[in-house]
């Protein structure tokens, strides 16, 4: 039972005004008491063109952080890496534990592995359909179709009310793996009551349905089925059912299969772990494929979105070490183009087209389809539950409007539009924005994560669009110049070596004016030579380039 000045809130800190990098807490009790369950933590992926050198991007927990005696644990919904990919980074952060169902826990585990945390963090599986109870939180596990083994909703009972939080879905009625969307939970959900539900806004503006996996699997067939040459088929790792269809194609094409690539590996391995995949044909090595007839393997790869250490990627170039393409092979994309990555992609098919190898896509056949609902399953979605409030989540700016106002006419009685940040309370009353706690990005950044707006990123930013000059002088103790100023340059335009030569000296004529300028007292002082200096090259570059790049200077004294 609730008391009075019980509250039930809703927090998104990633994952709303952006696809990815899924962050949500509910917190129910007093504000000043309350208590809080965690509901995935995933990354999105670092785009070079913005941060350069990240490759992983994690929601910024600090609110979070701050309660964490009061975190009673971190429920995921399903294992793909916008949802799970950041426990291992943040969990130090957090400590609570952590509840997911057999397939997710098992590649759960392999990252906590990876990361020295298989010990330390304690990890319960909950059984398909099942549930537990975390303080005022009583979560059950939904069945749910989307392109992963084992996606769940969570229907969250509080003293206030029912919460369904969908997570990632879509309403497949031949999913190939695992069972259908448990309609009759749905509907029993609806007559008790459902006050919230927070849901998926991916593919709010495609109209109809997404479409089955059972069709993708008897057009992939029969595609692979005409090639000649080595095919090589590209998806997502984590789509098991449609790695159970490449599979399953190259038995009836007579090829034998052939993992390339480390998540592919590890996905498999999984799979097989927790019972699924057991009639798929064997699969061989890498180098027992080798000796195989081109017409008589098949090649499933890594890299459907371009990245560039991917495993494609690096046959594309001609640098895998195991694996060569050439005129009269096939490249089969079964993917998507996730927004962002087209440049990459481009550039891939474009290395592939080079070797000749002929390339497919879903523009040419139907042989891939998402796993996030369109329209006519959100409107199912919303038949079934029936909620008093919609909250759409998992989408960017566009897509949740676009959500909130479909829910709005539908005839749902409340919507909004969150932004990460939003303490939103969803009971007692009306729901509404209460709050807003700081929220934000944080970068892996090699070994080390840091704030989005850490000076080296900045640093690295301002090189990667601006270029540097690097000027070094050496003062004798008297503070006169004996030696430069001296000066390199990284990064910016010149068409030939004599003109980058002028340019240089135009910079070091600027150095060598401004710390002519300086009086005695500020050449003793090295941080008013550098900025002086600093500035002086900064103007000049900009009038050579129209850039003003990164300046480091370096004072020596003798």
């Amino acid at each position: 039972m609730s008391s009075d000045g019980d509250e039930l809130v809703f927090l998104p800190l990633g994952g709303s005004g952006e696809i990815g990098m899924n962050l949500n807490a509910y917190g129910f009790g007093p504000p000043d008491e309350r208590k809080w369950i965690v509901v995935d933590i995933g990354v999105t992926f670092g785009r070079e063109d913005q941060v350069p050198g990240v490759e992983l991007v994690l929601p910024d927990p600090s609110y979070l952080e701050e309660l964490r005696e009061d975190i009673l644990g971190i429920v995921l919904t399903h294992a793909h890496e916008d949802h799970i990919g950041a426990l291992g980074w943040l969990w130090p952060r957090l400590k609570a534990p952590v509840y997911a169902t057999p397939f997710t826990a098992a590649l759960v585990r392999e990252k906590l592995r990876e990361q020295g945390l298989l010990e330390k963090v304690p990890l319960t599986e909950i059984p398909l359909k099942g549930g537990l109870t975390l303080g005022p939180f009583e979560i059950e596990f939904v069945t749910l179709t989307h392109s992963i083994p084992e996606p769940n909703g969570l229907a969250i009972r509080t003293p206030l009310g029912l919460v369904w939080h969908t997570g990632d879905w879509k309403i497949d009625p031949d999913p190939l793996i695992g069972e259908t969307t448990d309609e009759a939970k749905l509907r029993a959900m609806a007559e008790e009551g459902v006050l919230a539900m927070v849901c998926d806004s991916t593919n709010v503006f495609v109209e109809g349905a997404a479409g089955s996996e059972a069709d993708v699997r008897e057009k992939l067939t029969d595609v692979i089925g005409r090639c000649t040459g080595k095919v090589a088929v590209t998806a997502f790792a984590s789509n098991v059912a449609r790695v159970e269809t490449a599979l399953y194609a190259a038995r009836a094409a007579g090829r034998t299969p052939c993992l390339v690539g480390r998540s592919m590996h590890r996905i498999y391995n999984a799979a097989k772990g927790v019972g699924l995949l057991q009639d798929a044909p064997a699969i061989i090595d890498e180098d027992d494929a080798v000796d195989l007839a081109p017409e008589n393997v098949l090649y499933l790869c890594t890299g459907s979105q371009g990245e560039p250490r991917a495993a494609l990627s690096r046959i594309a170039r001609g640098e895998h070490r195991n694996v060569v393409l050439r005129d009269g092979d096939t490249v089969i994309f079964s993917s998507r183009v996730i927004p962002g990555n087209e440049s990459a992609i481009h550039d891939l098919y474009n290395h592939l087209l080079e070797r000749g190898v002929d390339v497919i896509t879903a523009d040419d056949h139907f042989i891939h389809v998402s796993g996030h609902p369109a329209r006519d399953e959100l409107k199912q979605m919303y038949q079934w539950a029936r909620p008093r409030i919609a909250v759409p989540v998992h989408g960017e700016k566009r897509h949740i409007r676009e959500h909130m106002k479909l829910a709005l006419e539908l005839q749902v009685p409340e919507a909004l539009a969150p932004n990460n940040g939003d303490l939103i309370r969803l009971a007692p009353g009306p729901a509404a924005v209460i709050d807003e706690v700081p929220a934000g990005r944080l970068y892996v950044d090699g070994a080390s994560v840091v704030h989005a707006e850490d000076e080296a990123l900045r640093d690295r930013r301002r090189l990667a669009a601006e270029g540097a000059v690097n000027l070094s002088l050496v003062l004798n103790a008297k503070n006169t110049l004996i030696g430069g100023p001296t000066a390199s340059v990284r990064g910016l335009p010149g068409e030939d070596e004599e003109e980058m030569e002028l340019a240089i000296e135009q910079l070091e004529d600027a150095a060598r004016g401004a710390f002519s300028k300086l009086n005695q007292g500020d050449r003793e002082d090295d941080d008013a030579v550098e900025g002086a200096l600093v500035r002086a090259v900064r103007k000049a570059a900009e009038r050579i380039w129209r850039k003003r790049p990164l300046v480091d200077v370096t004072v020596m004294r003798i």
